[in-house]
């Protein structure tokens, strides 16, 4: 018997939770908004060492549709984030988080866009290229896409970009350190991969038995739709 789309992200998501708390990228720590709800989860992103967000505790929310992975999740900045590809209400407006419709408006090809061979740790380490090197051609902050672009061309010169960006990384550091998080501030630090702490691990007891056959039960769903789709794609 086929699972409900809900069911088919629920499993889906238990399974990349699992492993990217097991095998954690580099720059990122991540957790559940609630125990409960696999649906809502805590990004913590740490600025990157030799850039304007070296220092930085950011944090995130994704939030997943009930049809993941055919539909994307959002991500949104609840720490303040200046930055030429976020909203004002820290919505993160990239290629990868949009639905993948043809819209030749957009400027995006579809191959651009989502797809259900994404994952959270494609959206993840594409929110942390975004960091350090913006799209200024469509974005989503036209006054910090300027600066941007001031600060850039002038090769630094210009610096109220960058005051901007180093106030707001200051700003994070009290968020780092209520949540006894220390953040990686040379390349070494930020490079070494570990565990995280006890308070972003998951309860084994959260995941079904046998979750894992019926994952990848999906996955040859999902494999087998994308073929069957794959004779409208452009070449």
């Amino acid at each position: 018997m086929a699972s409900s789309p809900a069911g088919s992200a629920v499993k889906a998501l238990q399974l990349e939770l699992k492993k990217i708390q097991a095998e954690p990228v580099e720059g990122f720590r991540v957790k559940l908004v609630n125990d409960d709800n696999i649906f809502e989860w805590e990004v913590a992103i740490f600025g990157p060492p030799g850039t304007l967000y070296e220092g930085g505790y950011f944090k995130a929310h994704m939030k997943f549709p009930p049809d993941y992975p055919y539909s994307p999740p959002s991500v949104r900045f609840i720490s303040k984030m200046w930055h030429p590809n976020v909203y004002e209400n820290g919505e993160v407006c990239i290629s990868i988080l949009h639905p993948p419709v043809d819209d030749p408006q957009s400027g995006e090809l579809p191959s651009e866009r989502w797809n259900p061979t994404q994952t959270v740790r494609t959206i993840l380490l594409s929110v942390i290229s975004l960091l350090n090197e913006p799209n200024t051609f469509s974005p989503a902050n036209v006054d910090a896409s300027v600066m941007f672009r001031k600060w850039k061309e002038s090769k630094g010169k210009e610096k109220e970009y960058e005051n901007i960006i180093r106030k707001q990384v200051q700003a994070t550091k009290e968020d780092a350190e209520k949540d006894q998080v220390t953040v990686p501030t040379t390349l070494q630090e930020y490079c070494v991969s570990s565990i995280p702490a006890h308070d972003n691990q998951v309860d084994a007891d959260f995941y079904d038995d046998d979750y894992v056959d019926d994952v990848d039960d999906d996955e040859e769903m999902y494999h087998e739709e994308d073929e069957e789709d794959s004779g409208n794609e452009e070449s």
